[in-house]
């Protein structure tokens, strides 16, 4: 039996506004925590190890709690999810706040940040848009959610530097902490209801499946988990230098300001790039795309370590990092959309970005393993050349199609 279809209580314009100042508000905070890790390291005499744990904890934790998360949204609804995502989030914002040992350190940003991302972070607003926007507005409304948190990522890493020079780092999470919870109301513009009218006409885009039945069948796609893998290297490279570029910056000798400003320059370029890739992805192949996009970071990473570091390099580095920083989301979204449909929209996203966060942990915590090691970055950004190349050549053989049903799972007539 076919779900009911969901209607949003609100005008397109306004799903697409809130739905982009939430991304915006739950992208900032994270995108700054790399500002965190010399102050905190130094405070309380830490190597950088024990911070990276903690952020790869996040990553990770965030990566595995997001298909969850989405199969709760898909079938209740956004708006309880992003509520208590932004609860979590709030809290470990908090108890990183105020972290004098590791373990605390670990459950604050690690734990709690982590599992409080997968429920209110762009990802679930991605599957929101999918199911309340009529479907000439999805591939740019995917592009503008992803740019809304690109352009947190320019808002917060300044702001995080003044709040850390006139308060304290620990004051600085607390405003950060404050500022989370504003997801609370503007969730209520991505809330749903059932509406029988209209249910019959919503079945005929939803295969009778349950949840067990949809991975099953994504799992056994090969196009699927071709997208899923090469959407690692994402994670691994965008956790990587979140989380390890201004202290890489700090140790060639540059200011913490040049720091957060080159973190600043990838976030306002992102919004360019998200904006972009989410136009041509409605435009030319998604696979050919999302392969020029992992080379051409391949390349940027390769000329920003080869340079001598210097604010000009930095910035340089930032604005073609930053175009190429999260175009991956557009296509690989509008990929598993196609492919699959939207009933289970967020939840297959979700496994896909897991594979992302797992990158992403292993690019955050091998950072500050290889560093304690080698005394330098230089082993993981060549690491992030390899897999850019690899992810490039992984996503060429997809198929751009809808998956092949048997008569069982064809949609409801």
């Amino acid at each position: 039996m076919s779900a009911p279809s969901t209607q949003s209580r609100v005008s397109p314009e306004l799903i697409v506004l809130a739905g982009c100042l939430i991304a915006l508000i739950t992208f900032g905070p994270r995108a700054s925590v790399g500002l965190f890790q010399i102050p905190m390291t130094t405070e309380f005499g830490w190597g950088r190890d024990t911070f990276s744990l903690a952020i790869a904890f996040q990553n990770l934790l965030w990566g595995l709690g997001q298909p969850f998360a989405g199969a709760v949204a898909d079938r209740f609804g956004a708006f309880k999810v992003l509520c208590a995502g932004a609860l979590l989030y709030a809290l470990g914002l908090v108890v990183m706040a105020y972290a004098s040992t590791p373990g605390v350190l670990h459950l604050g940003a690690g734990v709690l940040i982590g599992f409080g991302l997968s429920g209110c972070s762009f990802n679930l607003v991605l599957g929101a848009f999918g199911k309340l926007l009529p479907e000439k507005w999805r591939p740019m409304a995917f592009g503008a959610g992803t740019a809304a948190g690109s352009f947190g990522q320019f808002l917060f890493p300044p702001i995080g530097n003044v709040l850390i020079d006139s308060f304290g780092w620990h004051q600085a999470l607390v405003i950060f902490s404050a500022s989370v919870l504003l997801v609370m109301p503007l969730a209520l513009a991505l809330a749903t209801r059932p509406t029988a009218g209209t249910a019959a006409a919503g079945a005929a885009h939803l295969p009778n499946q349950s949840i067990k039945q949809a991975l099953t069948e994504a799992f056994q796609h090969r196009s699927y988990v071709l997208l899923v893998l090469g959407f690692f290297t994402c994670g691994f490279q965008l956790a990587f230098i979140t989380a390890h570029l201004p202290a890489y910056l700090k140790d060639a000798g540059l200011s913490a300001a040049v720091g957060g400003w080159t973190l600043a320059v990838i976030g306002l370029a992102n919004a360019f790039g998200s904006l972009g890739s989410g136009w041509l992805s409605t435009r030319m192949s998604k696979r050919w795309l999302l392969a020029w996009i992992y080379l051409g970071r391949s390349v940027a990473i390769a000329a920003f370590i080869l340079l001598p570091a210097s604010p000009v390099t930095s910035i340089a580095f930032g604005i073609s990092i930053g175009l190429l920083w999260l175009s991956t989301v557009p296509p690989t979204s509008s990929l598993v959309m196609l492919m699959f449909g939207t009933r289970y929209m967020a939840m297959l996203y979700g496994f896909a970005f897991f594979s992302h966060q797992v990158g992403g942990f292993l690019g955050v915590w091998l950072g500050g393993e290889l560093y304690e090691i080698y005394g330098s970055y230089t082993v993981v950004w060549w690491l992030s050349i390899a897999l850019g190349i690899a992810s490039a050549l992984i996503n060429l053989p997809i198929k751009e199609r809808p998956v092949e049903r048997s008569p069982a799972l064809q949609p409801a007539e």
